[in-house]
């Protein structure tokens, strides 16, 4: 029995060393971990369960028969981050550059059916050179067998990718089907069709980075929706971003201990709107005095920048946010802003994650541009999210909400639960400059002095419209509430709502409009 423990952890040891001492100084030298290094790094200390550490791919081809290495280019396994439960699959660059064979496939395939029986979410951390072209068709097919559990388990589990080396072809999709994807700055990659291709179809000279870097990504195509410095930084908030997510559909995320006796008036809350309603302000500085110990974590902080997602906790519970960036674009609704915000509220919603709404916005944005792309599509988007959550939902009406954009915010006609004013919010169907050139076209233009007549019916108008007393009259906003007041408003509505029950019909699914 003695040699055969001693066969056991010499195997283990050969397993463990992947491609070889050379191929992991290459990875080193790159600025790059290695598959185990990187596991060992996001779960705790010691919880890391291998399983198939012996699977070894079945290809005789192209002298493949000769190069057998344990494990095939994946480690996968069950661990746990802050004690509680995951399933994670690392490839392994310094085996076939992490390419994807059959059985490569399999094993992800195996502990992905894991984690939907066992509830719990599953991680993948990816660097990979794509199919292994050796294989041909059977390296495809294990592309689309992990592709089928993706969708399988969207919305059932949570599904996190980390970038973390090159990612390319229909290496991409599983990604892309997953919940959130991560990124490193110079080192991660992902394109369909790489630099070269491009050059020969399109005549374009581009680099690795340009094209599909993590800075790419995270700023212009929206795929990523987090870019940190190196991987230790990536994957540490890995950890943080699972802090707000439960296992599962049916579980829920995490809380924190909170005393109620500690909720106090926040007094820089009453000054923080300019007097000028034109004149911007940063809402991260209203979300960070709202939310527990200033944390909010932000999901797409580079992207669509106009509007504002991401995690936090009030009162000890886990949240999502939405809100608008008067800072950016004036806070306006457009398409990237649209399907940015629509996203996350559809998997807050598919989670059981309440979700607060924070609303300055103007309107949608105008022109031929946002019109041709289809903004009448994606704006859809957001509103069929909202329309469609039965999660618990709050919005507060911080300043600005107008026309159609007052109905997509989560508004009471939309299922809000709770949605409150400051005494700052001006809810119309437009501007009041908008709509006073409008109601009194015909008395401004015979006016013996138009700017005079102008100015006065605005002074009118604003004093009348430019506020949220006529809403709160007809119920649409329940409270009309002091800012400074407003996180012991919050704690308390979400406490409320904690045994919410509300139902969709009954239907296969929707036909959200793509």
């Amino acid at each position: 029995m003695k040699e055969k423990i001693e066969q056991l952890k010499k195997l283990k040891e050969q397993a463990k060393l992947g491609g070889g001492k050379a191929k992991i100084k290459i990875q080193h030298d790159k600025g790059k971990l290695t598959a185990r290094e990187r596991i060992e790094l996001l779960v705790d200390e010691g919880s890391f369960d291998e399983i198939d550490m012996f699977v070894k791919h079945r290809s005789k081809d192209f002298g493949l028969d000769k190069q057998i290495y344990p494990g095939d280019g994946v480690v996968t396994g069950f661990a746990k981050i802050d004690c509680r439960p995951i399933a994670l699959f690392s490839q392994d660059f310094t085996v076939f550059g992490g390419s994807l064979s059959e059985t490569h496939a399999e094993k992800i395939v195996k502990i992905m059916k894991m984690a939907m029986k066992n509830g719990i979410p599953v991680i993948g951390l990816n660097d990979s050179g794509g199919a292994r072209i050796q294989e041909g068709v059977s390296s495809l097919a294990g592309y689309a067998d992990i592709f089928l559990l993706n969708t399988l388990a969207s919305g059932v589990i949570p599904q996190i990718s980390v970038i973390l080396g090159p990612c390319a072809g229909g290496a991409v999709y599983s990604p892309a089907i997953t919940d959130f994807i991560f990124m490193v700055k110079n080192t991660s990659y992902m394109f369909v069709t790489g630099p070269n291709v491009v050059k020969t179809v399109t005549n374009e000279d581009v680099s690795l980075e340009e094209l599909g870097g993590a800075e790419t990504h995270a700023s212009k195509s929206g795929i990523a929706h987090f870019i940190y410095e190196n991987e230790i930084e990536t994957l540490l908030n890995v950890r943080k971003l699972l802090s707000f997510l439960p296992l599962n559909y049916r579980d829920k995320s995490p809380e924190l201990k909170f005393n109620q006796s500690e909720i106090k008036p926040e007094p820089k809350l009453d000054n923080i709107i300019p007097d000028n309603p034109s004149k911007p302000y940063d809402m991260r500085k209203i979300i960070n005095l709202l939310v527990d110990d200033n944390d909010f974590f932000e999901v797409h902080k580079n992207y669509a920048e106009n509007i504002l997602c991401g995690f936090s906790r009030i009162g000890g519970m886990a949240i999502g946010i939405i809100a608008n960036q008067p800072a950016v674009l004036a806070g306006v609704l457009d398409i990237n802003a649209s399907v940015k915000a629509g996203r996350f509220v559809r998997f807050c919603d598919c989670f059981g994650i309440p979700l607060l709404v924070l609303e300055d916005v103007p309107g949608f944005l105008p022109g031929t541009e946002q019109e041709w792309n289809g903004i009448i599509r994606h704006g859809a988007k957001l509103l069929f999210a909202f329309c469609e959550a039965t999660v618990p939902k709050i919005t507060v009406i911080i300043r600005k909400a107008y026309g159609g954009a007052y109905d997509v915010m989560n508004s009471k006609h939309v299922r809000g639960d709770f949605n409150y004013a400051w005494p700052s919010a001006e809810i119309a169907v437009m501007g009041p400059k908008g709509a006073v050139e409008i109601i009194f076209k015909k008395e401004i233009s015979k006016s013996k002095d138009p700017k005079k007549e102008l100015e006065k019916k605005l002074k009118e108008f604003k004093k009348r419209f430019a506020n949220p007393y006529i809403t709160a009259e007809r119920g649409f906003v329940d409270d009309i509430i002091l800012p400074s007041e407003t996180r012991g408003k919050l704690i308390n509505a979400f406490n409320l709502l904690r045994t919410k029950v509300d139902i969709n019909p009954k239907k296969k699914h929707a036909n959200i409009p793509l």
